[in-house]
């Protein structure tokens, strides 16, 4: 087990002394609750990304805003989540939503979380069972606050560029301004650089080898083992971006309020192009 990934093998493993998130979620998909109920990997607990790992949306806040802390600790203890538990989160879509909740319970204090390497595919291509059993454990004792990664706001946001990198994990025709589907306007925050998120991982939906995301975060001008601040379109792909930055030996710092909040201020400047 890395710091930040876990593989399939070594997840089943360890799978008696781990608690598994199953955190299955799509933008405008199916709910995740859904894929769990066809089958998910023996003991895990389904996790509810837009109720439990994200306030209510608001447009001074964006779509998924960081929860209150003292709510997502309720949350997490309906999980089962013990004090000093290993923790493993997963889901079916490049691990683009678990990374939000790897990220999140880091910001929240627990200090070990893994993120399945490809997800349930790569679990299931293992040759390892899943389950269809609800898992419903008892009350967990974790204790949690928030704080512990670093963050940015609006102001930070817009300051960053003058002094660092700024990355911008959407797609690239968002990133331009081409195409919104979601939030109030398209374009990006001046002075960010577009680094898509999906273009962490290889082909078999797993993250790019260590030197390979070294090499990626470096031409796109980070600087070695230096603070690279990420944005995406509220704050949940952004967190995929940061655990590759981890990764690759960089200190990532996550504007949570992303595209969405800065997009809904209309004092905001957008720009396009690339």
């Amino acid at each position: 087990m890395s710091e930040v990934i876990v593989s399939a093998e070594a997840l089943a493993q360890e799978l008696a002394r781990v608690r598994v998130l199953d955190v299955r979620w799509q933008l405008n998909g199916p709910p995740g609750i859904d894929g769990y109920r066809a089958g998910h990997i023996p003991g895990a607990i389904y996790v509810d990304l837009d109720t439990e790992l994200a306030a209510p949306p608001s447009p001074a806040g964006g779509r998924h805003p960081l929860p209150d802390p003292a709510a997502l600790q309720r949350a997490a203890r309906t999980w089962g989540l013990r004090q000093g538990e290993l923790v493993v989160v997963y889901d079916d879509s490049g691990s683009m939503s678990a990374a939000r909740a790897w990220w999140l319970l880091r910001w929240a204090g627990v200090e070990d979380v893994r993120i399945l390497d490809g997800g349930l595919a790569a679990w299931t291509a293992g040759g390892f069972e899943v389950d269809q059993t609800q898992v419903h454990p008892p009350l967990g004792d974790v204790e949690l606050d928030g704080g512990h990664l670093p963050t940015l706001d609006a102001d930070g946001a817009a300051a960053w560029p003058q002094e660092g990198l700024l990355l911008d994990a959407r797609a690239g025709e968002r990133f331009r301004g081409e195409v919104e589907p979601v939030d109030p306007r398209a374009g990006h925050i001046p002075g960010a650089v577009s680094a898509p998120t999906a273009e962490n991982l290889g082909d078999d939906g797993t993250f790019l080898p260590t030197d390979a995301l070294t090499q990626r975060f470096a031409a796109l001008g980070a600087p070695a083992g230096g603070r690279v601040a990420v944005y995406c379109g509220s704050g949940v792909t952004a967190a995929h971006q940061a655990a590759a930055l981890t990764m690759a030996g960089y200190e990532p710092v996550l504007y949570p309020g992303s595209w969405s909040q800065w997009s809904s201020d209309p004092d905001r400047p957008v720009a396009t192009g690339g």
